[in-house]
């Protein structure tokens, strides 16, 4: 008895799938179709001087016929009528028979332009539909942060965003004394979708505090200069500049230059200053940073809503 809706839930999941990889399959089937239709074309073509051969014989026995004045056999002269009547039929059957000879590469090429474009509209909707899921995702949670920041503050928002906690450590002075100091540790695991450590994995890291300094500043530099010249940029665009891996969330959203935006590209470098290994960073004594980037949302909702 459990066999029927187990062979229907086999062939629903099959089914599902060749949904999903649907845009690859047409891709891939457009193509093969477009270079089939072109190896039929040229084999048409090679074959085309056999056919309008014919009727090239038959155009000149016409025109002969005309000059001549040739007779049938009822004695009828073939005149201009008779040869404007069957060049017409010639042309007409020229027409046909080319029209034959590429009729499969034709309906190739036009199977694999359907099948491209049915790849591209499927993307395309798919990829929109991402975009508007992502942003009302985008949206929510920037609502929570807000209501968290304005009823326990900032310093909890980044302690629940970042798993970030108060730790003690004991150093060495100067003077050779031992003291205790706290600072702010952020947990392994990067919860936020945008904030990326600046240190070793970075080709464009070095083992120079002051230099990672100033790259980064002169990066958000040329980020908003780039901004305030295209109109906008993609956080996958910054994230290449300084040597980051790039996320599926940086292909959508970035910055938009319009009404009611920040208009600036900000890397949070000073965000929290108070932070103790951030104002060492600052000040050239430490050499990583966590950057996390004031991004605007999703740029292809922020250009229907300018």
């Amino acid at each position: 008895m459990n066999l029927p809706t187990a062979l229907t839930s086999k062939f629903g999941r099959q089914l599902l799938q060749l949904k999903v990889n649907s845009p690859q399959l047409m891709f891939v089937g457009g193509a093969a179709a477009g270079v089939a239709g072109v190896v039929l074309a040229c084999k048409s073509t090679l074959k085309l001087s056999d056919t309008l051969e014919g009727f090239e014989e038959l155009k000149e026995k016409s025109n002969y016929a005309l000059e001549n004045q040739v007779t049938d056999n009822e004695g009828n002269v073939y005149d201009e009528k008779a040869h404007a009547k069957d060049q017409t039929v010639i042309r007409i059957k020229t027409i046909l028979a080319v029209s034959k000879l590429y009729a499969p590469a034709a309906g190739l090429l036009i199977l694999s332009a359907s099948l491209m474009t049915g790849s591209h509209v499927t993307l395309t909707r798919r990829n929109a539909a991402t975009a508007a899921a992502y942003a009302s995702v985008d949206k929510a949670f920037g609502e929570y942060r807000e209501r968290v920041r304005s009823q326990l503050g900032k310093e909890v928002d980044d302690e629940m965003r970042y798993g970030a906690k108060q730790v003690s450590e004991t150093i060495e002075g100067e003077d050779g004394k031992k003291k205790v100091v706290k600072h702010t540790r952020v947990a392994d695991g990067m919860p936020s979708m945008y904030a990326k450590f600046f240190d070793e994995s970075s080709v464009n890291w070095v083992r120079d505090p002051e230099y990672n300094r100033m790259f980064l500043q002169s990066q958000q530099a040329y980020w908003n200069q780039r901004l305030q010249s295209v109109g906008h940029v993609f956080l996958n665009e910054v994230y290449d500049a300084l040597g980051l891996p790039r996320t599926r969330a940086g292909q959508v959203v970035g910055w938009f230059l319009g009404k009611n935006r920040d208009n600036f590209v900000d890397f949070g470098i000073f965000d929290n200053i108070s932070n103790e290994r951030v104002r060492a960073f600052v000040n050239g004594h430490e050499q990583s940073i966590l950057l996390d980037f004031n991004v605007d949302g999703v740029i292809h909702e922020l250009l229907e809503d300018k």
